[in-house]
């Protein structure tokens, strides 16, 4: 195996320790090289405080790569000073793995007092941590993201992605910054990993498929969301999603499905299992929202077309900051069809939650009876 050392780039005269400014040249020079080696190769940044701006390292490959951070990376505090909206992006290349016990620092703080993307769909994007689009077969283990501006992780078109280990720390006041983001993507796995942000922990767009979500620890944070959903006409189906042996605690949703009215998407979403998850103090526990209209940015009109089955929620567990647990408000366009709910408990101030329901008729076993409008 061939081993690029990251410190030892100062001789490009791109990098150097102690909060030096590293421009991204040293990581850059390191990945040709090793892109280019037939040989499997490790590129290595040690113990160390590091500067970074933007990197953008793309294959194809020739053979296998591991970037090894055991460091600390810090992005450019001011947004401007990024150079891009993706700070540090791995794209179309299969057998990476990303690993060590080091942090990428997004220094966000600054930047999520500009953030308005959750009200305005026309903004500014900011950078965010980490970009992999188009990698397959690949792997992310033990590293931290910390203080993204935008979002930690951005996943898109990937293929046989898996997070394990992976850790995603930000205070629950910083806007716009979901842990991991997943779009258009097939067999991604989420595994044994802790999360605290003030968006979701985690998000999936459309076209996702064969996700697994497990052993995650999300607070705070938004919970973990299946949306939104119909905004744009393009958009792909989403199918067999599971989130299970999940703790989410003290986050302002729970688990989530959420589509948009009156848009044109028109995919479904089918085969969804929420299984074994346990709520502490947590904010609408359980949700189908087919009405999603964040800030008042849309009317309702027309009924989200997004048509939703297959879904199953079994075994969820503990205490709710609210009294409505369950609310599962489908679209009266297309009503949500075969929705198992069973061993549901949660409790609100030591009583059982109520369930909220519209458009949708599931089947319950040893969970509260629906509530219709």
């Amino acid at each position: 195996m061939l081993c690029y050392v990251f410190v030892n780039a100062i001789n490009r005269k791109a990098c150097n320790e102690n909060g030096v400014t590293v421009p991204g040249l040293a990581l850059t020079s390191a990945w040709a090289e090793a892109c280019a080696s037939s040989s499997a190769s490790k590129i290595w940044v040690p113990a160390g405080t590091y500067q970074m701006t933007a990197v953008d390292v793309r294959g194809p490959c020739k053979a296998p790569i591991e970037i090894q951070i055991d460091g600390t990376i810090k992005a450019p505090a001011n947004p401007g000073d990024v150079g891009s909206t993706r700070w540090f992006k791995i794209s179309y290349v299969s057998s990476v793995t990303l690993s060590g016990s080091g942090v990428l620092d997004g220094q966000g703080a600054a930047a999520w007092k500009q953030n308005q993307c959750s009200k305005n769909f026309n903004c500014k994007l900011l950078g965010m941590n980490l970009v992999l689009s188009y990698v397959n077969n690949s792997i992310i283990k033990g590293i931290t993201s910390k203080d993204s501006k935008h979002f930690h992780v951005n996943v898109l078109g990937c293929n046989n992605l898996t997070f394990d280990g992976f850790k995603v720390s930000a205070p629950g006041n910083s806007a716009n910054t979901d842990g991991i983001h997943i779009g258009r993507s097939d067999v991604v796995n989420v595994l044994n990993t802790n999360i605290a942000t003030g968006d979701d922990c985690i998000s999936l767009g459309d076209g996702c498929t064969h996700v697994t979500i497990q052993n995650v620890q999300c607070g705070p944070g938004h919970g973990i969301s299946i949306g939104s959903l119909g905004k744009y006409k393009e958009e792909e189906p989403v199918d067999r999603i599971t989130v299970m042996g999940c703790t989410l605690k003290g986050t302002t949703n729970g688990i989530r499905i959420k589509t948009w009215p009156n848009e044109p998407g028109q995919i479904t979403v089918t085969n969804v299992r929420f299984e074994n998850i346990t709520m502490e103090n947590v904010q609408n526990p359980i949700i189908i929202d087919q009405e999603y209209c964040p800030w008042n940015q849309c009317t309702k009109q027309n009924p989200s077309k997004i048509r939703i089955s297959d879904v199953i929620i079994k075994n969820i567990r503990g205490t709710s900051a609210t009294k409505e647990g369950l609310s599962l408000m489908c679209s009266h366009g297309v009503p949500c069809q075969n929705v198992q709910i069973s061993d549901v408990d949660l409790k609100f101030k030591g009583a059982p939650v109520i369930s909220k329901c519209d458009n949708i008729k599931p089947s319950i076993s040893k969970a509260p009876a629906c509530t219709y409008a």
